[in-house]
């Protein structure tokens, strides 16, 4: 029962730590963990699998993500070099501009 509670807890702050992310940076968390993959990626680029792999998404969910930020022109859609079939994802400038200037610790403490 007390673990249970614990998670709760957690699962509160992590929300309103979400509130203050989107409030300061206008991306939700998923977005926010999509542009830093792709920032951290050793290509510069990932297929919606592979960021629905890294995130732990389904990949319904990566896709309205990734549309998100493909609205927001903060990610770009390619076909892969090594395999025209798939598309790749990568930073726009806008997207890495905003990915680098994250600073989550202005946001304030996050106790887990």
């Amino acid at each position: 029962m007390e673990r249970l509670c614990k998670i709760r807890e957690i699962q509160h702050n992590i929300a309103a730590f979400e509130k203050r992310f989107v409030e300061r940076y206008g991306i939700c968390l998923n977005e926010g963990m999509i542009l830093c993959s792709l920032l951290k990626s050793d290509h510069g680029t990932l297929t919606s699998g592979e960021l629905s792999e890294l995130l732990g998404l389904s990949h319904s969910n990566t896709s309205k993500v990734i549309a998100s930020l493909e609205n927001k022109l903060l990610i770009e859609r390619t076909f892969c070099e090594n395999d025209k079939r798939k598309m790749c994802f990568s930073l726009t400038s806008e997207g890495s501009r905003l990915i680098q200037s994250v600073n989550c610790d202005e946001l304030g403490e996050l106790p887990l």
